[in-house]
């Protein structure tokens, strides 16, 4: 019996009426009022409730709350309401499902106690979320989708192949605190990996979300990633190899954000690298680095939504999201420049900005535990993200030169979205105290000491004069109109090929090897026709006497091998 009503099912009742109302004014109240709803829900729970039901003779637990799952839960609904004031404009009925349900599995996935609840919702987000990919409706969508869904799909096998092996070993199913210690915990680590991006496993991220729709984006940015992020905080706390795995995933992105011409792949590979913040603090796993990672969760979950709302903007207007094709669009969309700007403030980690307070908390932690070597890649990933985010984004977008394009201004809804979220980038900035109180544990932390303060405006700065030093001179890699090649280009390109060639050799072998035999086939049925055919020399009459002969003969062979 289910005593806590889950909030994930506000989201799949709203997206399972929303077929069944005209595009208008209700489904507007619908796709806003849900995910409102839900968050008030939330915040009123009381922690350590649980809600428990038998099924298959397993005991499943579809709620646990406590304060990670509520922060979760609060930023993913606040979220989904800011995703879906930004998509107003959209009158797909696939869309508007799609985002309901997918954000409801997600919810769902936060509270869940246990890992086969867990699995049941982390499918339910794969296969939602890729709507919104195959929603664009375009033949590079269909393949972007199809790939992202394997990888979200082999990730959930994946999980479930750990959670039955873990069930044998252990007998329990609940989903908490795990160590690296036996085969299931490596594959249900490994599922984890695959959703959050970790290197070698993170193309699906640049792949898919720029195929995706305007508004598709800004909501998948929101929620797949945070979800593992979450999913490691809650089972694998604490395990150093994430120190590592997460110091790797701050830097990789940064060559290819530096070059890349796609300003949403832009985004999305600076997603890669905030995501690898918030691993190093699952990894270090204390009380202040697991605060850091849940509090830059949420930080992150706003300035990307505010990124990737202000980039779709201005892809929703021109038709393009191309730095090439760009330049001088804040003449005409100041209001959407002013934004962007806001998030790449936030990204950044100026001071009174969201990201100031919340990445600050993670390199403090991992400074604190003496890894030290870690934070200064994380010092060194911070001033780049500053440098091809927080530049390079408005910069070429808004300012680098007059690309004669006048668009207007974003549409009234998509700004109040935009608005609403750098408001909280803001506020989060200016008042860190409300934010940290909601993390999971106790915190006494003050983000604007003086030697922060000071550390991070020389890092910013010093950042700005290396961008301007290298424009200036003609050093800084141009904006080519050209495919960047990551690790993708091993399992769409190289494997293929190399797969297509050994089928064509071992094609040819076989054919060589199966005409060989053939041939000496056809030589003995020839000469057993010869000799037996029609014409042959067993074919002609045999005298009376022969064959008695020969009947005795093979009569005494057969006697001779019987005594034998």
């Amino acid at each position: 019996m289910i005593d806590v009503f889950p909030p994930a099912f506000f989201f799949f009742i709203a997206a399972a009426i929303i077929p069944f109302l005209p595009q208008g004014i209700f489904r507007t109240l619908v796709l806003l009022f849900a995910p409102l709803v839900a968050g008030l829900y939330i915040f009123d729970l009381s922690h350590g409730v649980s809600s428990q039901i038998e099924l298959a003779g397993l005991s499943l637990e579809l709620m646990r709350v406590d304060k990670l799952s509520v922060v979760f839960g609060l930023i993913f609904c606040l979220a989904s309401f800011l995703g879906n004031l930004y998509a107003l404009h959209v009158r797909d009925s696939v869309q508007q499902i799609a985002a309901l349900a997918y954000v409801g599995s997600a919810v769902g996935a936060v509270f869940a106690g246990d890992l086969v609840t867990l699995f049941l919702y982390w499918e339910g987000a794969a296969i939602t979320s890729v709507f919104l990919i195959w929603a664009r409706r375009t033949q590079g969508a269909y393949h972007s989708g199809m790939r992202y869904l394997i990888m979200q799909i082999a990730s959930g096998v994946i999980l479930l192949g750990g959670t039955v092996l873990l069930y044998r070993e252990t007998g329990s199913i609940a989903f908490e605190a795990m160590t690296l210690s036996s085969f299931p915990t490596w594959l249900i680590f490994i599922a984890f990996g695959i959703k959050c991006a970790f290197p070698l496993l993170h193309n699906w991220v640049q792949d898919a979300y720029p195929a995706a729709t305007v508004t598709g984006t800004v909501i998948l940015s929101s929620f797949t990633t945070k979800l593992a992020v979450y999913a490691l905080a809650r089972g694998f706390p604490g395990t150093e190899i994430l120190i590592y795995i997460g110091a790797t995933m701050t830097l990789f992105p940064i060559f290819y954000a530096v070059i890349e011409n796609d300003l949403r792949r832009v985004l999305a590979y600076s997603l890669n690298n905030q995501l690898g913040f918030m691993v190093v603090g699952v990894g270090v796993g204390t009380e202040l680095a697991l605060n850091g990672t849940a509090a830059h969760a949420v930080s992150h979950i706003l300035y990307k939504s505010l990124l990737f709302m202000s980039v779709g903007a201005v892809l929703f207007r021109t038709g393009t999201a191309k730095a090439t094709q760009l330049g001088g669009l804040y003449k005409s969309m100041p209001l959407t420049m002013i934004f962007c700007v806001i998030g790449c403030a936030s990204i950044s980690a100026f001071p009174f900005f969201s990201g100031f307070v919340t990445k600050s908390l993670i390199l403090s932690g991992a400074a604190k535990e003496g890894y030290y070597v870690v934070w200064g890649i994380l010092l060194f990933a911070s001033a780049c993200a500053f440098h091809y985010s927080g530049i390079k984004i408005p910069y070429f977008a808004f300012f680098s030169h007059d690309s004669g394009l006048r668009p207007k201004e974003a549409p009234t809804h998509m700004l109040w979205a935009m608005g609403i979220t750098a408001a909280l980038c803001i506020g989060v900035g200016v008042f860190p105290s409300v934010l940290y109180s909601l993390l999971p544990y106790e915190i006494s932390y003050n983000a604007y000491s003086t030697t922060h303060v000071i550390t991070q405006l020389q890092l910013l700065f010093f950042s700005a004069l290396a961008f301007t030093v290298l424009l200036r001179a003609g050093i800084y890699p141009p904006m080519l109109k050209a495919v960047n090649l990551d690790f993708d280009w091993t399992y769409r390109k190289l494997l293929p090929t190399i797969f297509g060639s050994s089928a064509s050799y071992v094609t040819r072998l076989w054919s060589a090897i199966t005409l060989f035999g053939m041939a000496k086939i056809d030589r003995v049925i020839s000469g057993l026709y010869r000799s037996h055919g029609p014409e042959g020399r067993m074919a002609r009459v045999w005298p009376t006497g022969a064959m008695v002969l020969w009947i005795a003969i093979i009569l005494t062979a057969t006697m001779i091998v019987n005594f034998i």
